[in-house]
């Protein structure tokens, strides 16, 4: 195993070899990709670690390029968009929800589907025989304390454990009923149900038998939804894909007992040059390092290293799993329906694709040329000042990492030390704020440091020369050298230190795209905040003044309307649901004086 990193010490690449010294000369050769250049030139230290055998690299590349997010390696991007069907167990009334994003502990997840509503549309079949709840915990407690359900209790599509309407062991058997059949034991659930319906009825129970009727009739219509694709009951996902030099489109497809549970797609930057054997063994471990996989992971061509991906895929799931692409049979045309699917994905993504990783490189180079830098500015942030009059002031810092925004590393400042309109003073307040933390950071070893102890490659101020010269003075007092220029907005002027006049970047480099860019997504945060901080105290001002309410009070306001304008549009009635009616009364000659 070796590690690329910076001056530092940021990971670069994480990679593997049998002979490091036939790999590393690689990195030399005169003829290089602009990507795997850029990497070489940021490259200031090698790091390697010797391992027992090729399983033993295998499972650490796959851990060290999830945990240090290297910036060159391939990674799939992050899948959030993909929507799950999940069931809060970490509730004391567990309830069956959308949900995206990081998965949380204590939460049981199904998926991922293309699309939310086909979860919602599963799922509303699915509450009449497994009648969990659906609502917020905001909406449960409401009605918990007001002792009246919700109107899916009177339709019957939910228990009602806001109103104690069904015992704790009773809910979590439909909690587990459900988390049962959307684990495709679909056929032995509607069995067991129809053998009670048989009983109840011979023993002339003939309510709750066409209670148990309907059940079963609502989960034979959910289950049409989803088709058989295989004549035996079993479990496997397919993975296909489509590609060119800059990209490759992923298509999952979750099969579970026999039927399509699940499909996602995801376009991976190739930002190495790698093979599709390669690439399909790095995936295979990153789709797999969150989740259990299958019994079978079908391929359209076997992963580098099949047998040693297949072994690792038996120890995370802690049984046989079988890795081997499909010859013939059903099996083989769900790989052809895969890849069908991969190939409309990339046509449609290639019409809108954004990343061109050339492209990037190209501008970053630009820019590196431009301004007269070392190397190119990998890691630039951008920093903006926004007020009105003096009043609510705050500044915004966007990350632009290889050419992309890294809204996970955008921050937010409230200015504390600025009376009045100064954004001089506003601007070397959150510059000083910034790179304090940052020498703080540098401090702690390398393993309790944080993604902000790189310090950026460009600082670019939205501004002239003053607002420049401020951030450049509290630079230096810290001895730090980084790069800064300010960029003025009237004729896009970019201001370097020490420099009498400013440099006017040609309008079709791509170098001036760039900073643009990031300058306007500053902008846009900093607009953002302000824009936040304007309502919050235009609602706190009004509610302040209103005699019985208080911190309580206000907030609950606060989360039921959301705004102003929405109380004014309430009526007194609509008010005294959140607060007594003396207080709504008086809110309300409040927000409509005479």
């Amino acid at each position: 195993m070796y590690v690329f990193r910076d001056e530092h010490g940021r990971p670069l690449y994480v990679g593997k070899a049998k002979s490091l010294r036939k790999r590393t000369a690689s990195y030399f050769a005169s003829e290089l990709s602009p990507r795997t250049r850029m990497m070489v030139d940021a490259a200031a230290d090698l790091e390697w670690i010797v391992t027992e055998n090729e399983f033993g690299a295998l499972m650490l590349e796959y851990s060290l390029v999830q945990e240090l997010q290297p910036l060159f390696n391939v990674r799939l991007k992050d899948d959030k968009s993909f929507p799950y069907l999940a069931i809060t167990r970490n509730e004391e009334w567990p309830r069956a929800v959308v949900m995206r994003g990081k998965h949380r502990k204590g939460v049981e997840y199904f998926g991922p589907y293309a699309k939310a509503y086909s979860i919602r549309q599963t799922l509303d079949g699915l509450l009449r025989p497994y009648p969990v709840r659906t609502c917020t915990n905001a909406k449960f407690a409401r009605h918990e304390a007001s002792g009246s359900p919700c109107l899916l209790f009177h339709i019957e599509k939910c228990s009602g454990p806001c109103v104690g309407s069904v015992s704790a062991g009773e809910y979590a058997g439909y909690v587990d009923g459900l988390a049962s059949f959307l684990s495709g034991r679909s056929d032995e659930l509607i069995r067991d149900i129809e053998s009670e319906m048989h009983r109840c009825a011979q023993d002339q129970e003939f309510e709750r038998a066409a209670r148990l009727r309907d059940q079963v009739s609502a989960m034979r219509h959910t289950l049409e939804r989803q088709d058989f694709v295989t004549d035996r009951r079993e479990d496997f996902d397919v993975l296909a894909y489509a590609e060119d030099d800059l990209e490759v489109v992923l298509v999952v497809l979750n099969i579970r007992n026999g039927r399509v549970t699940g499909r996602r797609s995801t376009v991976v930057d190739r930002i190495e040059e790698i093979s599709i054997e390669e690439f399909l063994a790095r995936m295979i471990g990153q789709l797999y390092a969150q989740e259990v996989p299958p019994k079978q992971v079908l391929t359209e061509v076997l992963p580098q290293d099949a047998d040693i991906v297949a072994e690792w895929l038996t120890l995370r799931r802690g049984s046989k799993v079988a890795l081997r692409v499909p010859e013939r049979g059903s099996k083989r045309r769900i790989m052809e329906a895969a890849t069908a699917n991969a190939d409309a994905e990339f046509s449609r993504n290639r019409l809108r694709r954004h990343t061109d990783h050339d492209a990037r490189a190209r501008a970053l180079r630009s820019l590196q040329e431009t301004l007269g830098l070392k190397e190119p500015p990998l890691r630039i942030e951008c920093y903006d000042v926004s007020t009105i009059q003096g009043k609510h002031t705050v500044a915004s810092m966007v990350v632009f990492e290889d050419g992309l925004p890294v809204k996970s590393q955008y921050r937010r400042f409230k200015i504390r030390t600025v009376d009045g309109q100064d954004d001089f003073a506003a601007v070397e307040e959150v510059i000083r704020r910034r790179f304090e933390a940052y020498l703080a950071e540098r401090e702690l070893p390398l393993e309790e440091q944080g993604r902000f102890s790189y310090p950026p490659g460009l600082v670019v101020i939205d501004g002239g020369r003053g607002q420049l010269g401020r951030a450049v003075r509290v630079l230096r007092e810290m001895n730090l050298d980084i790069p800064a220029i300010g960029l003025a907005k009237r004729l896009e002027e970019v201001y370097q230190p020490g420099v009498a006049d400013p440099i006017i970047i040609p309008g079709g480099e791509e170098a001036l795209y760039l900073l643009q860019r990031v300058r306007d997504e500053a902008h846009r945060f900093a607009v953002a905040y302000h824009r936040t901080l304007r309502g919050r105290a235009m609602v706190d001002s009004i509610l302040d003044d209103v005699h019985g309410i208080g911190v309580t009070r206000k907030k609950a306001l606060i989360r039921h309307f959301g705004s102003v304008k929405r109380m004014r549009g309430a009526s007194v009635s609509d008010l005294s649901d959140v607060v007594p009616d003396r207080v709504a009364a008086e809110l309300y000659e409040a927000l409509h004086p005479a």
